[in-house]
């Protein structure tokens, strides 16, 4: 059993952010227990962490800010679990559509979601696309009664806040990552999405000519006036787009 709970955990960790299965695998191999355990792990993940950092340019990926203005991941679980990296190409047009866009709407902070790992050969679960750095997420923009709030987001890690709550456009499916996340409702902030913003980051994205394609579900596209023949739909196997905004170049 124990050796079973110990693969669970690698592979888990290998899915969730590519090397955390290697430092569960220093933590076995020192045949420590508990605390000890514990220890050598994360002080594996902090050395493997560090040299992702420095490696991963060799493999053609770059991170994407975790501080700061007007880019910044959504939230330190991106950094933290090395989610946050794309090409180079990639991150260029991720900083100049925030930058465009802080230009038109000062003070406002365009947020990543999910990125790539910094070396290819792991799935991003649950993307099916996200393995080879060139596609990245955003998160929508989102105001309360008192305006715009920069920095902030429905949901605490970004996804799942649907825009289209009990409108479907697939049909119901087994074999599916279009996962309705009902559970997650109760744990989303009471925020408004702010359309100005997160159509305008469209249209700059969609002005760029480095950018193959842009998923937004239709409806919700048709509801922020968008159209361009890079705007997709995404299928109805592959995960909702009515909580976020996917690039690829």
């Amino acid at each position: 059993m124990r050796y079973l709970v110990h693969g669970v955990a690698i592979l888990g960790l290998t899915l969730l952010t590519q090397l955390g299965g290697l430092a569960w695998g220093a933590g076995v191999l020192s045949r420590r227990r508990g605390l000890r355990f514990a220890a050598v792990a994360l002080i594996a993940y902090a050395a493997l962490f560090g040299a992702a950092h420095l490696a991963a340019p060799l493999a053609g990926r770059v991170a994407l800010p975790c501080l700061g203005a007007p880019l910044r991941m959504q939230s330190p679980f991106y950094c933290l679990a090395l989610r946050n990296f794309v090409t180079p190409d990639l991150r260029a047009v991720a900083r100049d559509a925030a930058a465009a866009l802080a230009d038109d709407f000062p003070g406002t902070v365009t947020l990543a979601l999910d990125g790539g790992f910094p070396f290819g050969g792991v799935p991003m679960l649950p993307h099916l696309s996200h393995a080879d750095g060139r596609k990245l997420d955003f998160a929508f923009f989102y105001a309360d009664d008192a305006g715009y709030r920069p920095g902030v987001t429905a949901s605490p890690l970004g996804y799942f806040a649907f825009e289209r709550v009990g409108e479907e456009t697939c049909p119901p499916a087994s074999l599916t990552l279009r996962w309705d996340m009902h559970w997650m409702r109760p744990l989303l902030r009471d925020l408004r999405l702010e359309r100005d913003r997160t159509a305008a980051l469209v249209r700059v994205l969609l002005r760029d000519r480095r950018v193959a394609k842009v998923f937004v579900e239709p409806p919700l596209a048709a509801r922020l006036v968008l159209s361009d023949p890079r705007l997709r739909f995404q299928g109805c196997r592959a995960a909702r787009h009515d909580d976020h905004i996917h690039i690829q170049i």
